[in-house]
């Protein structure tokens, strides 16, 4: 809703007067105002080569991807644990995964595995993904701000007019799943701007006349005549000075135009996948959207510094081997898409990006042909960012049960990523409400191997 309202007495030069104001509402940011959104950004967007700013792309596999189907297949173990899937070679020497992933085996050079993942608990939720921090008494995350708050909260935006941190999660009946990274402590101003359905239409000003659109020069004088009029006049400097910054999207369209997947080459659109906003196989979970590697790839180019997506529906209680095949099959197109494209735009080096869940699964196949929860073992895919791909890192035992060589917590991960877009966690800190410096993570040792 876009409002702009005056009275003609006492103009000045310009020709607005003092009661001039400009109520924005609508754009959502779970909710919020565009005020709450923006309080965290500051202008000053960096050029050259590359991004001229890291970037990361956290992709949650929502309910628990089985690990010993994916990455880390047990060929040697009895049939009740090993399953039906059988291994292929990599362009990597030494290296296999699953048959149904024969893109990513080709681009394995690209990529990074780590086979030897822990630390999360048995939890049906994103938030250990997202910020490293499972759901705990202080609530979800147990209060602590997700990767991409901790971003907007340490180095804005890069764009006055986008936001610093996006989420792209579709919601869920179960909302656990469709967290895409809260801010905890940190509060509003920082968590991810949500452009669903609502909000795109309000960023688009829709509801607002064509009559009242039609002289964008009109429109804008009066954006301009507003902006020296709240910057001359000391009493509006008493006004939050998020609110006044609140219209500054409006005069751009670098959002919106980062959204407008018809601004791509259609072939490109065919190599990322069409998928469907739709849950996983009718399932409370994560859609097969491939849509939205290219919305990822399009929003960090736009300049956001982290964005969340969800995929896909990996709690395979029951038919685990026949519904994994399509699903692996997606991600393999989606996450190669997405890294094969970063690669070709030379933003490799920019964009960091993560793929992983909650938890694995067991080992032994239940008696409905799934494999149940599993918190002793994980795994998780990187690549850009800078990092050291080509390798896997860390083993399980011979029946995948445990993390067996170089087991890596999911913190350590953490600390990894924010050292890769430039912040230190063994030094940087962000104040509590109570003003007590807090650190991002409490394990603050990097994969070395990645670095």
């Amino acid at each position: 809703m876009l409002s702009i309202l005056g009275s003609p007495a006492n103009p000045f030069c310009d020709g607005h007067s003092r009661r001039h104001f400009l109520k924005i509402g609508g754009l959502a940011l779970g909710g919020l105002g565009l005020p709450q959104i923006l309080r965290a950004e500051q202008s000053g967007r960096g050029g050259g080569p590359g991004l001229g700013h890291k970037a990361i792309i956290m992709i949650y596999l929502s309910g628990g991807p089985s690990h010993q189907d994916m990455y880390d297949l047990k060929m040697d173990a009895p049939k009740e644990i090993r399953g039906s899937f059988r291994p292929i070679q990599t362009n990597v020497p030494g290296i296999e995964i699953c048959e149904h992933m024969p893109r990513l085996a080709a681009m394995m050079d690209k990529f990074a595995i780590i086979r030897s993942l822990y630390g999360s608990p048995d939890q049906h939720a994103s938030d250990t993904c997202l910020s490293g921090y499972p759901i705990g008494p202080k609530g979800r995350q147990d209060n602590h701000p997700s990767l991409g708050s901790v971003v907007s909260r340490l180095q804005g935006p890069v764009d006055q007019a986008v936001p610093p941190f996006v989420g792209l999660t579709t919601k869920t009946g179960h909302a656990p799943y469709s967290n895409p990274g809260v801010p905890g402590f940190l509060g509003l101003a920082h968590a991810p701007f949500q452009p669903d359905g609502e909000g795109m239409a309000n960023m688009r000003l829709n509801g607002v006349s064509l009559d009242q659109l039609r002289d964008r020069k009109a429109l804008l004088t009066s954006f301009d005549g507003y902006r020296r009029f709240a910057d001359q006049n000391p009493i509006f400097q008493g006004v939050d000075s998020f609110t006044r910054k609140a219209f500054d999207v409006l005069t751009s369209s670098k959002l919106v135009e980062a959204l407008d997947l018809e601004k791509e080459d259609p072939a490109l659109r065919d190599r990322y996948g069409r998928g469907s906003s739709n849950p996983a196989f009718g399932e409370d979970a994560g859609p097969h959207w491939m849509d939205q590697f290219l919305v990822a790839r399009r929003l960090v180019e736009a300049g956001v510094r982290c964005v969340t997506l969800s995929f896909g529906s990996w709690d395979r209680h029951g038919a685990n081997f026949e519904r994994l095949p399509e699903q692996l099959g997606k991600l393999d197109q989606g996450v190669t898409a997405l890294v094969e494209d970063l690669h070709a735009r030379g933003l490799d080096q920019d964009v960091s990006v993560i793929a992983w869940g909650e938890f694995g699964r067991t080992p032994r196949i239940n008696p409905g042909g799934g494999r149940d929860h599993w918190p002793q073992a994980s795994c998780a895919l990187l690549a850009g960012g800078g990092m050291k791909m080509g390798q896997v890192i860390g083993s399980t035992n011979r029946l995948g049960e445990v993390p067996q060589d170089r087991p890596i917590h999911y913190q350590e991960v953490f600390a990894t990523l924010y050292r890769q877009l430039g912040i230190d966690v063994a030094t940087a800190t962000i104040p509590d409400p109570n003003g007590r410096p807090q650190y991002l993570v409490d394990r603050r040792d990097v994969v070395r191997e990645l670095v």
